[in-house]
């Protein structure tokens, strides 16, 4: 489907910028009419550009994404041992290993189910009916068989079903703010504008899928489906999914870790063959060695630490849509935050009454319980008494989640909660004596209202533009009466205030003479007594400030990234000390810079406004690009692709769309930028425990591998049975590297920087440990093997020896492995109860696998004495000696290099100290 394109030969005007164009043109470049096409024409249109409708992506069938399941090196390796192993019967074997591979291929099922419904989610956005001219009458017709060229009839409460140019209108105004992020609808007009105009400034253009606030219009379809605003935002968002930095974590180790075992596996094989052991009994031993080896449960691992971290962010007011969404948010390296909702309250509020007696500064503590000067409150009663606003019905909310008092225009709805809040007039009393009223017009760009006041006088009171008003007025109002009206501090006052990006408007009265007759509509007002301006705008919500200040500890940046006017997100931004000061980015400016520029004024800026959906998905790119872990935060349909882009996506749950929320990874039930940061804490403590739990993994894995290659090497008899070594892997580690997932917070969480991009799963001092902690354990093993040899004990008798040291060293592992830095000494040992408990029930199968006589013979082993459960508690305790020395020159640098995770300072690029 298509956006109908001028003919040929004609001024060259691209489907997308229809604003250029006049109404007059406009209709002859379609080939339409005002009074709408003929039904035969329109079915012409329909089977030649389709119907208005979005395309939705193709879903996945269950067994494609069961068959994924098995593309893993590692789970590739185990796929060949179990078939193999089965063909030769040995059932223990393939069972232990079928376990396995029914419980990674189960999860990983069940995380992939997940429906996709952003596209459909868009879809329901275009409205199911709207009212059309067609044969010269107007239908009601569903909105997917718009056509361009058809006539569209607009009302409040309507929803846009295509993108319109709009032909004329009657106070027409339009929320875009699912497209730009602003608060305010937009007054429509009917003019050409000219050809750079950006879409936010398009206002002779009508957005599918926005919503009608007030007025009524006559429009001309200009583009249906796919080539509306919409529709591109739809293709945008159907691209493919961005890949958790854990899921490249994690899979990128898989083929290391799967190429490691495979050739270690074959290579012990073909050793045991050169040097003449039984070739069922060493390929038996590789297969076992290879499903030792093998850190299979870490998809459990993962999922189990996911979950727990999905649980406590639920807590936190966070859902979670995607599991690996939980690392990623810890691993978060910038913000990419929506202003509108998500760091204000998406409530206009006035913040300042300006008067020439003096002003009121609500943003100052305590100013809102201060006594309120004459002129204050003359100003507050004028911007009550000529509103549309009405009071909402009961149970109603704002999007702050706080109850609703007032409901209709944003403008009005501030000013009448000012005035009623602060005292200057009453609901009941806005409600009483009124006389006449002629509502806001764009063209005289004021409202006014004639009220009865209590001393029987009638009073014309007005609100508008302050230009607008000052032009009408002959007086200014102050404390000690009214005075000849100068315009100079009144200009003054409000360039002040509109540089601070807040929406100003002005109030005036006249007090009507007894005998002047009041006529419907009410004619322009003159001779007024200039009142006051009142100051609005959306302001920032409680705890955002302290939450970006955190954030920059943490060596976190936030971004703000805002469809609204430059002017209002650098005011907002320099409250929550987002940037630098340097002044915005702007969609327009984007145009001029390569993304290296970009990336660089983004750091300097903090603040991206006037931005198209286009212009946001850049920015997380260009920051990805820049080896960032992008967060992306927005509520409108136009955050949908850069939610869907980012490394992870977070809608607001309470204010933002469908679309918004179906493209996210995480939703925000109280749509509060505090919440996040909270998040932040959670996915660290989650990736800290799976790195914990990796830890622990690879180190018991290696030692296996060396300490059977090196046996095998020296000729030695066979240093574990297969079955030894599987009923190790799955019955006692299987449930103690989970129980690691359940570890608490450190609680310096925050005062962390986020790890370097390249780290990897396990970082550099980690990875030194396992090796460190491998190698000692594969020695110890080795050792106690061949020292029950030599003293006469037989092979089954030295196997079990062996085994139960092998048991006892990942005991004291494991909870060594609660933290990466703090010693164990220092720690609660009942601060994981579950971990603890674990730990002994491995144990106590352990034990109860040598001392019941059918599972000693089916494992090879046999009853040990007190002495001897002795010794083997004794050789495993020494792995803390390892780990422990390890952590205590940890620790020692770390203090000399200042916070961060290994040592590191927080990163130079966001970070400042505090």
């Amino acid at each position: 489907m298509v956006t109908v394109q001028p003919p040929a030969g004609s001024d060259p005007v691209a489907g997308s910028r229809w604003h250029v164009l006049s109404r007059k043109d406009t209709l002859g470049r379609l080939d339409a009419n005002p009074r709408g096409l003929s039904s035969e024409e329109a079915a012409r249109r329909i089977a030649r550009y389709g119907r208005n409708e979005l395309a939705e992506a193709e879903a996945t069938s269950p067994l494609r994404v069961l068959a994924r399941q098995f593309v893993s090196p590692l789970i590739g390796i185990l796929v060949v041992t179990f078939v193999i192993t089965a063909v030769q019967r040995h059932w223990v074997d393939a069972g232990a290993i079928a376990l396995v591979l029914l419980l990674n291929a189960g999860i990983g099922f069940w995380q992939e189910r997940k429906a996709e419904r952003s596209v459909r989610a868009l879809k329901r956005l275009s409205a199911p009916i709207c009212r059309v001219l067609r044969d010269g009458a107007e239908h009601e017709l569903p909105a997917a068989e718009l056509v361009p060229g058809d006539v569209v009839l607009l009302e409040s409460g309507e929803r846009v079903p295509a993108d319109l140019r709009l032909l004329e209108v009657n106070g027409l105004q339009v929320d875009e703010s699912m497209l730009t992020g602003e608060v305010l609808p937009v007054t429509k007009q009917v003019n050409r504008l000219p050809a750079d105009t950006l879409s936010a400034e398009r206002t002779n253009i009508a957005f599918s899928g926005t919503l009608v606030t007030a007025g009524r219009g006559r429009a001309l379809v200009v583009a249906t489906g796919a080539d509306t605003e919409l529709g591109m935002i739809n293709e945008l968002v159907q691209g493919p999914a961005t890949r958790s930095p854990l899921e490249i974590l994690t899979h990128s180790l898989e083929r290391r870790i799967g190429a490691v075992v495979a050739t270690a596996a074959v290579a012990i094989f073909a050793a045991g063959l050169v040097l003449g052991q039984d070739p069922s009994e060493m390929f038996r031993t590789a297969v076992a060695l290879a499903v030792a080896s093998i850190p299979e449960s870490l998809p459990i691992v993962l999922t189990v630490a996911m979950s727990l971290g999905v649980a406590r962010m639920a807590r936190h007011h966070a859902v979670v849509r995607s599991l690996p969404a939980v690392e990623t948010l810890g691993s978060t390296t910038v913000i990419g935050s929506d202003k509108t909702g998500t760091l204000t309250r998406n409530e206009l509020t006035v913040q300042l009454i300006w008067t020439a007696g003096g002003s009121l500064d609500l943003r100052e503590p305590g100013a809102a319980e201060a006594p309120l000067t004459s002129t204050v409150r003359r100003a507050l009663r004028a911007g009550a008494l000529t509103n549309e606003a009405t009071r909402a019905p009961a149970g109603a909310f704002t999007a702050a989640g706080e109850p609703l008092d007032f409901t209709g225009d944003a403008v009005d709805v501030a000013m009448l909660r000012a005035a009623v809040r602060l005292g200057a007039v009453t609901a009941d009393e806005r409600d009483a004596r009124w006389v006449a009223h002629t509502p806001y017009e764009p063209e005289l760009r004021l409202s006014q209202t004639v009220r009865t006041e209590p001393d029987g006088r009638r009073v014309l009171y007005v609100k508008g533009s302050p230009d607008v008003l000052a032009d009408l007025c002959t007086h200014l109002a102050g404390d000690d009466g009214d005075h000849p009206f100068d315009p100079a501090p009144v200009r003054a006052a409000n360039e002040r205030l509109a540089a601070e990006g807040m929406r100003v408007l002005a109030t005036a009265m006249r007090v009507l003479d007894a005998d002047e007759e009041v006529t419907r509509p009410l004619p322009a007002p003159t001779g007024l007594t200039f009142l006051g301006l009142q100051a609005m705008e959306d302001p920032p919500r409680p705890g955002v400030a302290e939450a970006v200040a955190d954030c920059k500890r943490a060596g976190i940046g936030v971004v703000m990234i805002t469809g609204d006017h430059p002017a209002t997100a650098a005011s907002i931004a320099a409250r929550l000390g987002i940037g630098t000061g340097a002044p915005p980015v702007t969609g327009r400016e984007m145009e001029t810079l390569d993304d290296a520029l970009l990336a660089v004024r983004l750091r300097e800026s903090g603040v991206a406004a006037r931005v198209t959906p286009q212009d946001k998905l850049r920015i997380v790119r260009t920051l990805q690009g820049e080896r960032e872990i992008v967060a992306v935060t927005g509520d409108g349909v136009n955050d949908a692709p850069a939610l869907r882009a980012a490394s992870i996506g977070i809608a607001m749950g309470r204010s933002g769309t469908a679309v918004a929320r179906e493209a996210a990874d995480i939703v925000l039930t109280d749509d509060n930028f505090v919440t996040i940061v909270d998040a932040v804490k959670q996915g660290r403590v989650t990736f800290n425990a799976i790195r914990k739990a990796t830890f622990f993994l690879l180190a018991t894995g290696l030692s296996s591998l060396l300490a059977v290659a090196v046996n095998l090497i020296a000729e030695q008899p066979l240093l574990f049975l297969p079955v030894q070594l599987l009923f190790i892997n799955v019955v006692t580690n299987g449930v103690q590297d989970i129980a690691l997932a359940f570890e608490p917070p450190e609680g310096d969480e925050l005062r962390r920087s986020p790890r370097a991009v390249g780290e990897g799963l396990l970082s550099r001092v980690l990875w030194l440990r396992t090796v460190l902690a491998g190698i000692w354990m594969a020695v110890t093993i080795l050792v106690t093997f061949r020292w029950a040899l030599d003293h006469g004990y037989d092979e089954t008798h030295a196997r079990t020896l062996t085994v139960t040291v092998f048991v006892m060293l990942n005991f004291w592992l494991v909870l060594s492995a609660r933290a990466e830095n703090r010693s164990l000494f220092t720690m609660n040992p009942f601060g994981n109860r579950f971990l603890l408990g674990s730990a002994l029930g491995a144990l106590a199968l352990y034990w109860g696998a040598t001392a019941w006589r059918p599972a000693a013979e089916l494992l090879g082993f046999v009853p040990l004495s007190g002495t001897e459960w002795a010794a083997c508690w004794g050789l495993g305790a020494l792995i803390l000696v390892i780990v422990e020395i390890d952590k205590f020159v940890r620790r020692r640098r770390q203090a000399g290099s200042g916070p961060g995770i290994d040592g590191r300072p927080g990163r130079g690029k966001w970070a400042v100290p505090g």
